[in-house]
């Protein structure tokens, strides 16, 4: 079973929801699909999303996990903030980091142990000036940015108490930050990690439907250690 693309893209807390409720299925791993790509040249293009696709998570690399792939798009999808500050905020919450990603594979993970415990995962390829770029924007953005609404093809999602949140992670450099998001009448806590690895960004967000949001949403949810570590093991071991 693949992650379906649903509200505000991929990566968006309905996405999410699915991905959740799907968490103690059985079967349905991950497949080859979960790639999106721009035409920059059929060789390297296909030679990236392939070294993408083979350092991304997959079925029975996170014990306790179901991994499922999301399903190749062709048109990015791009959330619209209603601030400009926040924009690079909202770019996160789509298909890919923001448009200056070259190519980008999904993952979706639903804990079988913690009913409601869903991450996404992704892994981007880019020029590493972009990356860092990437990296310094959204600082940036989660320093100016308490909070915002995104909009994408008549859905919207708000993001309250935006806040930067300290988080342990490898890489060569990494933001973190946690945020209450409510889409269609439901705020759930979510917490985001933005990882560069060389020219590579690695993104979480998790979202837990078993802690509603009373306060301080960062208390509530945390990117879980095992799959971010396991996550940037496979890419340095695959990309380097």
């Amino acid at each position: 079973m693949r992650v379906k693309a649903t509200g505000l893209a991929v990566l968006t807390v309905s996405a999410l929801l699915f991905t959740a409720a799907c968490g103690g299925s059985s079967g349905g791993g991950s497949d080859n699909r979960g790639a999106t790509a721009r035409p920059n040249g059929a060789s390297s293009s296909a030679k990236t999303r392939t070294r993408l696709q083979m350092a991304a998570l997959e079925q029975g690399d996170v014990p306790g996990y179901q991994v499922s792939a999301d399903s190749a798009a062709t048109d990015r999808a791009r959330p619209q903030a209603d601030r400009k500050a926040c924009q690079p905020l909202a770019d996160i919450m789509g298909d890919e980091p923001n448009p200056q990603a070259r190519e980008t594979v999904n993952r979706g993970l639903g804990s079988q142990r913690a009913l409601g415990l869903a991450v996404a995962a992704s892994l981007s390829s880019y020029n590493e000036s972009d990356a860092q770029r990437l990296i310094k924007d959204l600082r940036t953005a989660v320093a100016g940015c308490p909070g915002f609404t995104a909009a994408l093809g008549g859905a919207s999602s708000t993001y309250a108490q935006v806040k930067a949140r300290p988080y342990r992670i490898g890489g060569d450099e990494s933001v973190s930050w946690s945020a209450a998001s409510t889409q269609v009448n439901v705020t759930t806590p979510v917490h985001i990690v933005v990882v560069r690895q060389g020219p590579v960004i690695v993104r979480f967000m998790t979202i837990n439907l078993g802690a509603p949001v009373r306060g301080k949403a960062q208390e509530l949810v945390e990117v879980p250690r095992d799959v971010a570590d396991k996550q940037l093991a496979k890419v340095r071991e695959v990309l380097g």
